[in-house]
């Protein structure tokens, strides 16, 4: 199995095989959460424009869509996870557009497959790999608005890159870490209302969740739906 680690929108474009897709602060880590509340399925949209039009077309869609981390005019949610939380997304269709995550979705066309990647789902997509045990995997970590490397994602791709290897890896130390190299923006008081406090937390809670998300091409439109994934204790 051939891993390579690449990163933003021009990694994107270079992925090829089996395709991990990361985005941690916040896109994949909301997708997560979205997922566990229920969620029907999410359309990964690239163009602020097209999520509007669509939502526009179907306003029983619930369009989550920031820029520079803030939330859209015409979006019903920005990009936080906390945020979400008080939300009912049982069986609801969701449109997604974000700066960096699915810019790594509508860009990675060489890729035989896509899957997204988080901390919180971390394991998860590692026992995929191990089981479709694919001879090239490139994992893209796409950092900030996919065109400035970040310490999250890269600390992601490397962790779940350790794990498919079985290799030991200081998760929790590389956690600790990153709390203060890249994770700041969560913790200033003048833009909580973009990056809340609380969104940290959720955003490192590691391995939570034991399934993968998984991109397809429905009707001609990419879409997100939930694997669940056996994780060996």
């Amino acid at each position: 199995m051939n891993i390579q680690i690449l990163e933003l929108i021009e990694g994107a474009k270079k992925a090829k095989g089996l395709t991990v897709v990361i985005d941690v602060f916040r896109a994949f880590t909301v997708e997560c959460y979205l997922f566990d509340k229920g969620a029907a399925r999410i359309y990964p949209i690239g163009k602020l424009e097209e999520a509007l039009e669509l939502k526009k077309q179907n306003p029983s869609y619930v369009l989550f869509g920031e820029r520079e981390g803030k939330k859209q005019e015409g979006c019903d949610y920005g990009n936080s996870p906390y945020q979400l939380l008080s939300g009912d997304f049982e069986n609801k269709t969701i449109i997604h557009t974000t700066s960096a995550g699915t810019q790594g979705i509508v860009n990675a066309t060489g890729a035989s497959e896509i899957i997204t990647g988080s901390l919180v789902n971390a394991k998860a997509v590692a026992n995929y790999i191990k089981a479709q045990n694919p001879e090239d995997v490139s994992i893209c970590a796409m950092g900030l608005a996919g065109k400035e490397s970040s310490e999250e994602d890269l600390l992601a791709a490397e962790y779940i890159k350790s794990l498919v290897l079985d290799q030991d890896f200081d998760i929790n130390g590389r956690i600790a870490h990153l709390k203060d190299h890249g994770a700041s923006k969560f913790f200033n008081p003048d833009t909580q209302d973009v990056f809340p406090k609380e969104d940290y937390p959720l955003c490192v809670d590691i391995n939570k969740f034991p399934f993968i998300l998984k991109v397809s091409n429905v009707n001609n439109r990419l879409t997100i739906n939930k694997v669940t994934i056996q994780i060996p204790v």
